[in-house]
């Protein structure tokens, strides 16, 4: 799961002949002239003559630039740049999956996030004054990626705990044993008989989702407390740490223990309401949170 060291990007694919034409045609003036031509030969008196000289002309054109060398090295730069520079997922979103939080949840998420700001400030002053490169942007992916996960999963619980709040089981279950006790009686017409089935079969339905709500506000509990401890640990040991190589797979173990978190959370996105397995992180550690209730 590497994509929690750095944003998702595509496969790296080397321009092609396509890409070549398509940016040489789109080039504004080229558009401007090759317009300009096809019009003015059409509105001619030998129009049949004009065009094909027009299209000639064109491809001419489009032929030596193709050809050029700085042309085509732009052409990789500029996609090179797009590849680099995924669709993040919004800071708007960010700041409404906070606000939606509830104190206590938000509380928690703002103090790990200052917890990571606190500790990557340090390791800084401690690489600064040991002369060694710095490592901010491997640091501040993999963080946005776990504090990402942390806040989804914090989103998950409190829609869980609603949920779990607003259903009875012992409710759920008396209603099947009535409509249970109904049916055992033989003077029941076929029409309740059927209604009755219906009945406890959705009462059932009700209770197996109560308690499968009930795993995964367990499930998600125990996440929290391992990614929060994951998160200050990979934070702690930045300070110390020298060898970036380490560093390298100290995130990569604690991305492939993300593999059932993410899948988890793939699950849960119908009760939080928040989809977002094609988008990069917001950038949370350089993010303006703004007060609780504000945007």
């Amino acid at each position: 799961m590497e994509n929690l060291r750095t944003p998702p990007m595509p496969a790296p694919r080397r321009a092609g002949l396509a890409d070549y034409l398509k940016r040489a045609f789109l080039y504004r003036w080229n558009l401007l002239a090759f317009c300009g031509g096809v019009a003015a030969a059409a509105l001619s008196p030998w129009p049949d003559g004009l065009l094909p000289l027009v299209a000639a002309i064109e491809l001419a054109y489009l032929a030596g630039l193709v050809s050029n060398t700085r042309f085509r090295q732009a052409v990789e730069a500029e996609l090179h740049q797009q590849r680099r520079q995924p669709q993040r997922a919004p800071a708007s979103q960010l700041q409404e999956m906070l606000n939606r939080l509830p104190p206590p949840a938000r509380k928690r998420f703002e103090q790990l996030r200052g917890r990571c700001l606190e500790m990557r400030a340090i390791a800084e002053g401690v690489r600064g004054r040991l002369g060694t490169a710095s490592g901010d942007d491997l640091t501040t992916g993999a963080l946005d990626r776990l504090l990402w996960v942390f806040l989804r999963l914090l989103a998950s619980q409190e829609a869980l705990q609603r949920f779990l709040s607003r259903t009875d089981p012992a409710e759920i279950r008396r209603r099947i044993e009535e409509a249970q006790a109904r049916l055992a009686d033989a003077s029941a017409g076929e029409r309740v008989r059927r209604s009755l089935e219906d009945s406890i079969a959705a009462q059932q339905l009700r209770l197996d989702n109560y308690e499968k709500a009930v795993q995964n506000a367990e499930f998600v509990r125990v996440e929290l407390d391992r990614i929060e401890a994951k998160i200050q640990a990979l934070t702690e040991s930045a300070v110390n740490r020298q060898d970036t190589e380490l560093w390298s797979s100290q995130i990569d173990s604690v991305a492939e223990s993300m593999q059932s978190t993410e899948k988890a959370l793939s699950e849960l996105q119908q009760i939080t309401g928040y989809v977002d397995e094609l988008q990069a992180p917001p950038a949370i550690l350089t993010a303006g949170i703004g007060p609780p209730g504000g945007s």
